[in-house]
């Protein structure tokens, strides 16, 4: 892999080159590096839906973990959603919340506020709207194994649905959280190694519920731009976002697709230049458990709904992934010692258990609201 110049401790915004940009960014992806890929198409690796059912998961993850840290940083993956009636009854949810809330929503990250349409923990809405759909939604190999590829057992999900209305503009060219959505000089007051830390503690994801010609604006990509470690502090400088503009890729997607890219590849949504297509994709933003995530969510309450659901399921961990609270910590260790090991155990793992063990609901619930009130400070 190529590497920027190693940095001093402290970067400004000055730092980084656009020359070393381009070194990066000039790479050509080796279809040899990902055997188990359907194609490379504008340095973007290609994977089918399919594989993600069939595959062997370990060599999988494996390939996915290379593309998000030393390939190129994004995976488009074909059909990843099969089950058009689920995708269908999901955007249909989707689709009320956004006439149920509109006019009452803030603004939009890095676009005009106002332009486009926008469903903030969209997670959490639609599981206690329709579990049943959550999960059959969520029980989805191709949604699961990047989040598993790129940040470990325990991962956190949030979703954001996202409209881009006809005539929607263009996001501006950006890196995203954490530290992608920080000003440049705030930016500057963490050291270099916090820079390299970022983009390991989340992932970025979209599944698109309609078609995605190019002309509806798909998310503009410059592959390898996250191998820059100076780019927080650079990707905002004009000539940056004109090198972005001359050299960035762009994918249709079809209803079903999904993208997963690594938060610091350089990005923005595309203009839908169109009159009539409202381009409609639920935003995925996965968090490492040793993290903060960048919504906060009722867990708990997402339990309570799915469990009944998931009494039934013959494996259910990719939905409790998609929704329960996977770490431990943090927790009051007065009350909720480490007995037996080294952490207690997480609400996940709680919920796994009182599942494989037939609880009750109103037994689960009551000892979820306990193990709850065990965390208080």
């Amino acid at each position: 892999m190529l590497k920027s110049t190693k940095p001093p401790v402290w970067l400004t915004d000055t730092s980084g080159s656009l020359d070393d940009l381009k070194r990066l960014v000039e790479q050509d992806t080796d279809k040899a590096d990902y055997p188990l890929a359907s194609a490379i198409e504008q340095n973007t690796v290609i994977y089918a839906g399919d594989t993600f059912r069939t595959a062997d998961r370990t060599a999988l993850m494996t390939e996915l973990n290379r593309v998000f840290d030393l390939g190129p940083g994004i995976v488009a993956i074909k059909g990843a959603i099969s089950d058009r009636a689920t995708l269908d009854a999901a955007t249909q949810i989707f689709e009320q919340f956004i006439e149920d809330e509109r006019g009452t929503g803030g603004g939009d990250h890095f676009a005009k506020p106002g332009a486009n349409d926008r469903v903030w923990n969209a997670a959490q809405k639609h599981c206690l709207k329709d579990p049943a759909n959550f999960a059959k939604y969520f029980d989805t190999p191709a949604i699961d194994l990047p989040c598993r590829a790129w940040l470990g057992e325990g991962y956190q999900l949030t979703a954001q649905v996202n409209r881009v209305n006809p005539g929607g503009a263009a996001q501006t060219a950006h890196r995203d959280y954490h530290l992608g959505f920080m000003p440049s000089a705030r930016v500057a007051t963490y050291p270099a190694q916090v820079h390299a830390l970022s983009p390991l503690l989340t992932l970025q994801g979209a599944i698109a519920h309609c078609d995605m010609p190019l002309e509806t604006g798909p998310t503009l990509y410059l592959p390898y731009s996250h191998q820059m470690l100076e780019g927080y502090v650079a990707f905002q400088r004009d000539d940056f976002q004109r090198y972005f503009e001359a050299n960035r890729t762009q994918l249709p997607l079809e209803k079903g697709d999904a993208v997963f890219f690594n938060p610091a590849v350089m990005h923005g949504a595309g203009t839908n230049t169109t009159t009539d297509k409202f381009r409609l994709a639920n935003l995925l933003q996965i968090g490492s458990p040793f993290g903060r995530s960048i919504e906060g969510v009722d867990r708990a309450a997402m339990c309570k709904a799915l469990y009944p659901v998931l009494r039934s399921h013959a494996d259910p961990h990719r939905v409790i992934a998609a929704s329960a609270e996977g770490y431990a910590f943090p927790t009051n260790l007065d009350r909720d010692p480490p007995i037996g090991g080294l952490i207690p155990e997480s609400q996940a793992e709680f919920m796994s258990r009182a599942l494989s063990e037939g609880m009750s609901e109103d037994a689960f619930v009551a000892q979820l609201d306990a193990q709850a009130e065990r965390k208080l400070p």
